[in-house]
């Protein structure tokens, strides 16, 4: 199939999955994305076969997960991501990657367990937040806390997958990310400083105009962060995710009224168009030949499964905030074990650099569907779906 027809069928996917996850949320609420994920596994080469790949769908694809990771950093909210908490997350993430750099290796080999324990300390922070706030549970107590462990689980992979999965010398790699955090200072320096009169003026004037000012600035914002991360040679969702960060900084600062409408645009061209391509795209390119016809693929899956809930999810169960209480622990636990954006990104380079094999990295992402098929369920059904608890105001610093 062309190029053109591929994308008509993705779109097709992106406007059916939603009409089949309201259908069956009366019943069992399944996140949106297993519907655009298992459709792209029908339509893909191993199944049906209607689907192809091209430059233009994987490039909509690629830029997806970076309106996906964008959004993720966007949402995190500086004034209750702080303190206690955020120190815990931090602890949490560190104790992970040890753990899961030191399982992956012993199961798979020291090069191999690079990659593996990588992506095992993943948080799908992007694909969570669309959950909690379909649910109520994004702007309550719960909800803040997933916000710093999540960050946390989104931002350090990252940071590891640069540090880790470069091919540069860990001292180079230092240097390199040390580069990229001064020039996100500077933006961030400049995102901070008050805005001429002017500016919001202009986002109001033209926020419902063909003008759009605020999105082509956020488009713009975008563009120059992944355009820095990839001329220091660092993975491009590193600078999505900064480019999130920074935009809340200047829209909240210089036009706070607007800074909502204004997301709800961005919002609709990344969930509406790039987002859905992305996990869509996953699916038709997943190898399930390579899962279904190994025993060895097959065994693994509920092995990395479970090491998503041991490397990942205990970590967050010891150290959640106290003042939460055990059911909430363990949606929390659940919450943070989900993961697949990064995972597929970590096995992607994996599978290019020659290390992993295509049934070891089927196994993996694999393994994070169905983190985000099972977790979100099992942890919406320990909190309750209607079960929504307001955070009092003015917040507390021991979180």
């Amino acid at each position: 199939m062309s190029q053109a027809g591929t994308l008509i069928l993705i779109m097709s996917i992106a406007v059916l999955a939603p009409l089949l996850a309201y259908g069956i949320s009366r019943r069992l609420p399944v996140p949106l994305v297993i519907f655009e994920i298992l459709l792209g596994i029908l339509v893909g080469p191993d199944v049906l076969g209607w689907a192809g790949d091209g430059q233009v769908i994987d490039t909509l694809s690629d830029l997806g997960l970076a309106m996906l990771i964008f959004l993720a950093g966007y949402e995190i909210e500086f004034d209750k991501v702080r303190g206690d908490t955020l120190r815990r997350s931090l602890w949490a993430w560190l104790i992970a990657l040890v753990v899961g750099l030191t399982l992956a290796s012993a199961l798979t080999g020291l090069s191999k367990g690079v990659y593996l324990g990588t992506a095992l300390t993943s948080t799908a922070l992007g694909t969570i937040l669309p959950v909690l706030r379909d649910a109520g549970h994004l702007h309550t107590r719960f909800g803040s806390v997933m916000m710093a462990f999540g960050a946390v689980g989104e931002f350090g992979p990252i940071i590891a997958m640069a540090l880790l999965l470069s091919g540069r010398s860990p001292g180079r790699s230092t240097a390199v990310l040390a580069a990229f955090a001064l020039l996100t200072a500077a933006a961030v320096w400049w995102a901070m400083r008050p805005r001429p009169p002017w500016f919001p003026r202009v986002i109001a004037k033209t926020l419902h105009s063909s003008g759009q000012f605020a999105v082509r600035l956020v488009v713009l914002l975008l563009a120059v962060m992944l355009g820095i991360s990839q001329a220091l040679g660092l993975d491009t969702l590193l600078g999505a995710f900064a480019a999130g960060l920074l935009t809340r900084l200047v829209l909240h600062g210089a036009a706070p009224e607007s800074a909502g409408p204004v997301l709800e645009k961005v919002e609709a061209m990344g969930f509406g168009f790039l987002v859905p391509v992305f996990f869509v795209v996953t699916g038709i390119e997943f190898d399930l030949d390579a899962l279904l016809s190994g025993g060895r693929a097959l065994l693994l899956l509920p092995v990395f499964l479970l090491l998503f809930v041991l490397v990942r999810g205990l970590p967050v169960y010891v150290l959640a905030p106290r003042d939460l209480v055990p059911r909430d622990r363990r949606a929390l636990t659940l919450y943070a074990s989900t993961a697949l954006p990064l995972v597929v990104a970590i096995t992607t380079i994996g599978v290019d650099d020659g290390v992993l094999k295509t049934d070891e990295a089927a196994a993996l992402v694999g393994a994070a569907m169905l983190s985000v098929l099972l977790f979100p369920l099992a942890g919406l059904r320990l909190r309750g779906e209607k079960r929504v608890v307001e955070e009092p105001l003015g917040g507390s610093e021991s979180w």
